[in-house]
């Protein structure tokens, strides 16, 4: 249920659905005075949506930021929350990887720079669909291919979501009494509520962003003044994760 739910929040969170509601308002209402203040509040609202300087800051303020190498100690596992590869698409003789790919490469290089002496993968299927393979699955595959041995590679393949992510990678660390200290591996704007969820299941993990969707602030005229449609969609993203917080933390997930 919980599952559906969330899959309903994100359409719920789409901006696209908001302008559409108050232009479907506009065209419908009898009511001149109230056409004339939501076409105001809709031009207001686009204005807003698509300005990349806005967008940015926004996510300067939520995503966790990032954090050098030399920062981190050297500890038993990195935690790959997966979430970035697509399972519906064919042909099944290759792995689709999506926007968020810097989760599994600086996993690869926390890796190779031996911050992490073996990597647990986390995520089974985002689908309702049914589909052959885990997404965890479909990593491991490139971890392979980079040269990581399969011994080095645990699988958590069964979650739907953040919080299963951590109770059932927690019931996966009961059967690995040598593994004491860990890395968690997710997208930026994803860490706080993913962080969250690990420590409610009792797991103690160093953060380390990755896929960041801000940048460094610039106050050029292309970033202050010019509409971007990129900036429109992020704003989905952001919505919904705020509102995936916000749940969780009703729920005492996080």
């Amino acid at each position: 249920m919980f599952f559906l739910l969330s899959k309903v929040l994100f359409y719920v969170a789409l901006p696209v659905i908001w302008l559409a509601g108050l232009l479907l308002f506009a065209v419908f209402t009898k009511r001149d005075r109230y056409r004339r203040v939501v076409l105001k509040l809709a031009a207001i609202l686009f204005l807003v949506l698509t300005n990349p300087f806005l967008m940015n800051e926004a996510f300067l303020l939520w995503e966790l930021p990032p954090k050098r190498l030399a920062e981190l100690p050297v500890s038993d596992a990195g935690i790959l929350l997966t979430g970035i590869t697509s399972l519906e698409k064919s042909p099944h003789d290759r792995v689709y990887v999506a926007r968020g790919a810097d989760r599994v490469l600086h996993t690869l290089w926390l890796y190779r720079k031996k911050k992490i002496k073996k990597i647990i993968i986390s995520g089974g299927t985002g689908s309702v669909r049914t589909v052959y393979t885990s997404e965890a699955a479909e990593l491991k595959k490139i971890l392979l291919l980079a040269g990581v041995p399969a011994t080095d590679i645990l699988l958590e393949d069964k979650s739907q979501n953040t919080r299963e992510n951590a109770l059932f990678t927690a019931k996966l660390l009961r059967q690995q009494p040598n593994l004491h200290s860990f890395i968690l591996i997710t997208s930026a704007f994803h860490m706080r509520r993913a962080e969250g969820c690990f420590k409610v299941a009792g797991i103690q993990a160093v953060n380390f962003p990755a896929d960041f969707y801000s940048k460094d602030r610039s106050y050029f005229p292309n970033s202050l003044l010019i509409p971007s449609a990129e900036a429109f969609a992020n704003w989905h993203l952001l919505i919904h994760e705020l509102l995936g917080f916000i749940t969780y933390k009703i729920l005492g997930y996080c």
